[in-house]
């Protein structure tokens, strides 16, 4: 499955200027997705992120694999549009800054996925080089619910 920017907004719920993905080349539902987000002068966060040496933020890479794997678990039958969170982010490494123009390749996977939980790795690079990296938790907060017990 192949997600241009239109499409990626029907899955998932970020919009511009907080949308940090603009490609999806390959998304195998429930196990991984790849593409990328084409960094312009213009990103916000360049004109703030640092003034006279422009970066993007190391939050924003994360970001950025987060939205990409999302993908992943929101193009399962019926998730289409839902909402999913961010619960945790561990073992992260910036590596390489990410200045204007670079294109960012996002390349992630999901290690587990239960329930409404999912543990998931990323790597971001930056002409063709190792960028940043991380693992992180995301949570599907309507899956959750279907499995919350009642007390009696």
């Amino acid at each position: 499955m192949k997600l241009d920017k239109k499409k990626i907004l029907e899955y998932q719920q970020n919009r511009s200027p907080y949308l940090m993905i603009d490609f999806a080349e390959e998304i195998i539902p429930g196990k991984s997705a790849k593409g990328y987000k084409n960094l312009t002068e213009d990103e916000w966060f360049f004109k703030v992120h640092w003034p006279g040496d422009p970066n993007m933020p190391g939050f924003l890479q994360i970001e950025a694999l987060v939205q990409m794997c999302a993908l992943s678990i929101l193009s399962l039958p019926g998730n289409k549009g839902k909402v999913m969170y961010l619960t945790s982010a561990n073992n992260m490494k910036f590596i390489k800054k990410i200045i204007p123009n670079d294109k960012l390749y996002i390349e992630t996977r999901i290690k587990s996925f239960k329930r409404g939980l999912a543990i998931c790795e990323g790597i971001g690079l930056a002409n063709k080089e190792m960028a940043c990296k991380a693992e992180f938790g995301l949570i599907l907060p309507e899956e959750i619910k279907r499995y919350n017990l009642k007390s009696g």
